[in-house]
This record gives C-alpha cells, sequence and structure tokens, in this order.
C-alpha cells in the first residue's frame, strides 16, 4: 500500500483530507505543527482525530513563527479582526506558513519513501491567502522534485489537493460521506483552550456558511 503525508491542523479542511486520503487506500502519516499559534486547541483535535483514523504515526513539529510575527494569529500585537468581506489579504495571513509546512512534509516524505503529500488548501471559500492557489501548489511541487533525492532519481513526488476546488458546503458534504465527525474539529482562529469557537473571524464564518449551504447542523461548541 502507498503511503501519504498528511498536513493535520485539526480544522475541517485537513481532516476531510485525511479522510479522503484514507479512503483512497493510502498509508496515512499526519503531520501537524505547533508553530507559535495562539491558540493551541487545534493540536489537542489533531491528535484526536489522527488517532480515531487510525493514521501510522503522528507527529508534531514544534516552529516559532511568533518569532517573527506579522499575522494575527502568532503576534501579540496584531488582534484577530471580525470577518469584513474584502479583496486584500488578511492579517490572519501567515508569512510562508504553507511553504515551510509542505517543506517539512517533502522532507519527512523522502524519509519514508513516499511520493504523496496531501494538504487540504482551497481556493474558493478562503480568506485570499497566496500559498492556497493552485498555482503555488503547482511550482511547489515542480521545486520539490528538482530538490529531493528521489526526484532526481526518477521518484515523483504529487501534492494532492482534493479540496482546491470545493466549496466549503462541499467539502462538509464529502467528509460526512466518509464518516468524518466535525464536531471534534477546530476551525476558529482564537478557540478556547477547550476549541470553544469565537464565531466571528473568517475561518468561523466560512465554517457556518458551509453548514448552512450544506443545510447539515452545524456542530461546532462557541463561546458564550
Amino acid at each position: 500500500m502507498s503511503r501519504a503525508v498528511i498536513l493535520l491542523s485539526g480544522g475541517l479542511d485537513s481532516t476531510t483530507t485525511l479522510a479522503i486520503a484514507k479512503s483512497q487506500g493510502f498509508d496515512c502519516y499526519a503531520l501537524s505543527f505547533d508553530y507559535g499559534q495562539k491558540q493551541k486547541s487545534e493540536l489537542k483535535a489533531a491528535t484526536q482525530i489522527a488517532k480515531l483514523f487510525s493514521v501510522v504515526k503522528h507527529k508534531t513539529i514544534n516552529i516559532c513563527l511568533n518569532d517573527i510575527g506579522g499575522s494575527a494569529l502568532t503576534d501579540d500585537a496584531i488582534k484577530v479582526p471580525k470577518f469584513k468581506p474584502s479583496n486584500e489579504i488578511p492579517v490572519t495571513y501567515v508569512p510562508a506558513r504553507n511553504t515551510i509546512f509542505l517543506s517539512y512534509a517533502m522532507a519527512w516524505a523522502e524519509v519514508l519513501d513516499c511520493q504523496a503529500i496531501f494538504i487540504g488548501v482551497n481556493a474558493l471559500d478562503y480568506s485570499g491567502y497566496p500559498d492556497c492557489r493552485a498555482s503555488y501548489i503547482n511550482a511547489f511541487e515542480v521545486m520539490a522534485n528538482l530538490a529531493t533525492k528521489q526526484g532526481v532519481e526518477g521518484k515523483k513526488l504529487t501534492i494532492h489537493t482534493p479540496l482546491i476546488d470545493l466549496h466549503k458546503a462541499q467539502i462538509i458534504q464529502k467528509g460526512l460521506s466518509l464518516g468524518v465527525d466535525y464536531a471534534l474539529t477546530t476551525t476558529c482562529y482564537q478557540a478556547d483552550e477547550n476549541g470553544a469557537a469565537c464565531g466571528f473571524c473568517d475561518a468561523c464564518e466560512y465554517r457556518k456558511l458551509g453548514f448552512k449551504e450544506a443545510e447539515i447542523t452545524d456542530p461546532t461548541y462557541y463561546q458564550k
């Protein structure tokens, strides 16, 4: 059976991506990051989800992106804003986050003799982050195959993005068909230590809209 490294944040999208990889018959190796984000409850969710999906191995890597700051998710001087439709890239964007995460995934994949990485990026219902676009993923895949021993030796690495062209409602419907319990996932940018969501950040608004459009009861636990 083929192996795959799955980037698992503990959120709705990454959990659905893990479920998809499992349904395709991959032996899954989950990779999470404690990158200095203000809320840590997503890491608890990721640990629980990895166990429920019986991944072969789950690693959590420590990276101090809060030392760099520049994002509302990592910098105490920047507050997480309420959702507001805009064409500008929001302050919740974490500089180079997906590039860093994919680089670790690329390294682990090479150690595992694995040619598949799954990431739950989405180019439709998202906050306009530049590292969630198909053109970025394609460029990283080209680089990865130039930069690795296995790539040079003809073992092509493929980055799978099964959610890239799906709306949030479609993602939820797909996950439910694969047995995902979304009550276990944590999406909020400023969830409390128990995983209760704020209900007004970008991530919460897209999540609420997804359940509404899917005509599914939202199982999210919100802060009082």
